[in-house]
C-alpha cells in the first residue's frame, strides 16, 4: 500500500484513510516514533492488557540475575 502525506505549516501529518482503515487505528491512540536512518518508524503504542502473555513459553533458564551483573 503506497500512500501520502504533507507535513502542514503547524507541523502536523494527517493519516491516509487507506492507511488508518488497515492498521484498525483509531481516534486517540497513542504512537510512538522510532527514527531509522533518515526516515521514523511510527508505531502504535499497546494497552497494558494487550501485553498479558507476550513471554509465555519463554525460556528464563540463561536470564542473569543481579548478582552476576558488574
Amino acid at each position: 500500500m503506497a500512500a501520502s502525506a504533507t507535513l502542514s505549516s503547524k507541523f502536523q501529518i494527517s493519516l491516509p484513510k487507506a492507511v488508518r482503515e488497515a492498521q484498525h487505528w483509531q481516534a486517540g491512540q497513542e504512537f510512538v516514533f522510532i527514527p531509522k536512518g533518515k526516515g521514523v518508524l511510527l508505531m502504535p503504542v499497546p494497552e497494558l492488557g494487550d501485553l498479558a502473555g507476550i513471554a509465555e513459553g519463554a525460556h528464563t533458564d540463561a536470564v542473569r540475575d543481579r548478582e552476576d551483573r558488574y
